[in-house]
């Protein structure tokens, strides 16, 4: 709705995907609230009516769901990172803590397995005499089991109290029983009975390291928001009274004039009012080489000034920077799911249960075929353990994290997880030209006047019309007409004719200016023949006529960008068909294609028409991607599967397509694709994995073929796996092309 709200919402207490899964039911079961619940990232991305629901009552609806919540902030950052730093803290002390009570079980799990055999390390072991005293076991046990282990009660209760059930629940049951089956057999003198101690201290122990593992794992998905978030200095150098004095950010607004000295940081953005310097944007555009920047260039905060000093006004401060646009946009991606997700999400909201009902049966079964309590019991204890949602839960997100991060410091910024599963199946893409395959900044290069009518005249008709439209084309014309001092005429009854041309009064007399195609219309003769050789030579063809008469015709050139052969040569290795879309005559866009390599392209062809060539494309069921300014093509990037806006990082058309390219290159298509399906490897290996682990393992522990110290190791281990899995996506770098184009 028009009127909804956005919340981010810091969420406390989750420890697997079944809890996350739980508390996006509660806020999606909330009138007027739609939410998203990201585990690795411990947030909720909420969009609620204000009118029927407040930020109070978010968080009212997640604590009924046995959850902690708070609203985020950009005051309430740092605070956050202090509090998680804090809490790990404690956690790893407490981790120290069960570590040294629990050194003692590992000895005398050393002797058992010894004992043992290698069937030790699964199932259940025949009684032996035990290393360390029962009392001593009883002592060093009750304080891992209910002061360490606490959090996973506290857990336990505050799931089931919310009404449902997490990884929390599966810790504290498996361990309690086999903690008070032993402590019953010790405080009984039950001495033919073997105890299990070692099995409960130790699962609680292994349970918490994979849980600091895990979380210092998880805080490395987010380093690229961290390198963001840095690169803006606190304080900038501003002109006040003739002094150049240092204030904090907050002091600064639009129009103060501030100063960049050699080596430092851009405070805000800005516009260059006088100096001369090189500035590095790499960690903003992924573009490697610096950047020249002189009067009226666009300056970018927290990108790197060289030697030169730069005195610039600010253009934008606070939440209105380049920089903080991409942090939002990064966070708001790394915050949403992926299609992919959606399995893993509709299994983790009953696994909890399942497994439960399965250690049960598994106790059931194993008393009723050996007539062991205790076998049964440790057979259950080994199914609860082993069974855990976390890496089910992690296997996505991370990976969506890792990849948007990585992407933002690549000049790629991700709308959300769905465009980033997308990008990856593309196999067509529909390209404009302008500006996109040609570098946008076209060149009036030939002038043919008619019989009778100078250059000077010819340009002075075309360049009064051209005053009223902002096309490209248009600003070629009046720059030529600049440049020769041609005279100018306030255009009368102006009318623009969309993908044709212009029309109006110039000093009494119609004037028309467009294709030929749009004179033709007219019942005005042009000349083919010019026409023919202008447009074979690549140029696009302005006709110009005045009272129904042919005035003349303007040939105008935009090249090539030299980086798009080596982009669109890429874009062929990766398996993607390149399609152009183009409104110039047929002639001039065969040979734009001709020099590119693309074999397919449509001419000709209305702004308004490219959205129907782009579903056209997808009606042969193929991933269809559009790329385009972000502006004139914005039907044809909405009609599209994926829509990659080319637009440079000061111009700033994120808010036009599903991937914005901060690179004024075609080769950031090619490497939006590439990191997708990097991405989409890493997110099938993880679910593989998760899955794999859950189908063998359970099974097992089951038949009793897998100890519940082992099964605990296992459980601890694998969210750790998936995680450092995600994180290898920090590897992924930007492919070079092979072979010419």
């Amino acid at each position: 709705m028009p009127n909804d709200v956005n919340a981010e919402l810091s969420i406390q207490g989750m420890t697997c995907a079944a809890c996350s899964a739980r508390v996006e039911k509660v806020l999606n079961r909330t009138p007027g609230v739609s939410a998203n619940v990201n585990l690795a990232a411990e947030k909720a991305r909420v969009r609620f009516d204000p009118a029927r629901i407040d930020v109070a009552g978010l968080i009212a609806a997640v604590e009924r769901a046995g959850y902690h919540a708070r609203v985020i902030t950009e005051d309430s950052r740092q605070a956050d990172r202090a509090q998680r730093a804090a809490v790990y803290a404690a956690e790893l002390r407490r981790f120290l803590l069960a570590a040294a009570l629990t050194a003692p079980f590992f000895y005398q799990m050393a002797v058992m397995f010894t004992a043992s055999g290698v069937s030790g390390l699964f199932g259940s072991v025949s009684h032996f005499e035990d290393p360390l005293p029962r009392w001593l076991q009883l002592a060093l046990a009750t304080p891992v089991q209910f002061w360490v282990g606490w959090r996973f009660y506290r857990g336990s209760w505050h799931s089931l109290r919310g009404g449902g059930a997490n990884m929390d629940v599966l810790v504290a049951l498996g361990t309690s029983a086999a903690y008070l089956f032993s402590a019953a057999i010790t405080l009984l003198g039950l001495r033919h009975e073997h105890v299990y101690f070692e099995a409960s201290t130790a699962i609680i122990t292994l349970v918490l390291m994979g849980k600091l593992l895990e979380a210092r794992a998880k805080g490395r998905t987010s380093l690229a928001i961290e390198r963001l978030i840095r690169l803006q200095p606190k304080t900038a150098r501003i002109e006040r009274d003739g002094q150049v004095l240092e204030v904090s950010l907050a002091e600064l607004t639009a129009g103060t004039v501030f100063i960049v000295r050699s080596g430092e940081r851009v405070p805000v953005d800005g516009e260059v009012l006088d100096g001369h310097s090189a500035i590095d944007e790499s960690l903003l555009t992924g573009e490697s080489l610096p950047v020249t920047k002189e009067m009226g260039a666009r300056v970018l905060a927290g990108t790197q000034n060289g030697d030169g000093m730069l005195r610039c006004r600010a253009t934008g401060v606070g939440e209105r920077t380049v920089l903080a646009e991409i942090v939002r946009l990064v966070e708001e991606a790394q915050g949403s799911k992926a299609p992919i997700q959606r399995v893993a999400d509709r299994i983790s909201g009953i696994f909890v249960p399942t497994v439960t009902v399965v250690a049960l049966l598994t106790f059931a079964a194993t008393v009723l075929l050996t007539g062991s309590f205790a076998t049964a019991l440790i057979h259950a204890v080994a199914v609860l353990v082993i069974a855990c949602p976390c890496a089910l839960g992690l296997a996505t997100p991370t990976a969506i994290m890792v990849a948007t991060g990585r992407g933002a410091l690549s000049g790629l910024l991700l709308r959300n997880a769905a465009a980033l599963e997308r990008a990856g199946k593309v196999r067509v893409l529909a390209v404009d030209k302008t500006g996109t395959l040609t570098e946008g900044k076209p060149q009036v290069t030939d002038c043919l006047p008619a019989d009778g009518v100078s250059e000077r005249e010819l340009l002075g008709l075309a360049a009064s019309l051209e005053q009223g439209s902002g096309h490209p084309l248009a600003k070629a014309v009046l720059e030529a007409a600049r440049e020769r001092s041609a005279p100018l005429g306030t255009p009368e009854a102006f009318r623009s004719v969309a993908g044709k041309g212009l029309e109006g009064r110039v000093n009494g007399a119609l004037v028309r200016v467009g294709s030929p195609a749009f004179l033709a219309e007219a019942g005005i003769i042009t000349d083919p023949a010019a026409i023919s050789r202008l447009a074979v030579g690549g140029k696009s063809v302005i006709a110009v006529s005045r009272e129904g008469v042919l005035a003349g015709l303007l040939g105008i050139a935009d090249p090539l960008r030299p980086q798009s052969l080596a982009a669109l040569t890429r874009l062929r290795q990766l398996g993607i068909e390149v399609v152009m879309l183009t409104g110039d005559q047929s002639a001039t866009a065969a040979a734009i294609a001709r020099e590119a390599g693309i074999t397919r392209f449509r001419a000709e062809i209305l702004p308004q028409h490219k959205a129907e060539e782009v579903r056209r494309l997808k009606s042969s069921g193929l991933t269809v991607a559009m790329a385009g300014d972000g502006i004139n093509d914005a039907p044809a990037l909405a009609a599209a599967d994926v829509s990659f806006a080319v637009a440079s990082g000061s111009d700033i058309a994120i808010e036009a397509a599903d991937i914005t390219l901060m690179r004024d290159d075609l080769g950031g298509v090619a490497d939006a694709i590439d990191l997708s399906r990097a991405t989409l490897r890493k997110i099938r290996q993880n679910l593989f994995f998760a899955f794999v682990y859950n189908i063998l393992g359970i099974p097992l522990a089951a038949l009793g073929l897998l100890n519940p110290v082992i099964a605990g190791a296992a459980m601890a281990l694998s969210s750790v796996s998936v995680v450092s899995n995600s994180l290898l996506l920090n590897r992924w770098k930007r492919p070079t092309p092979q072979g010419g184009s």
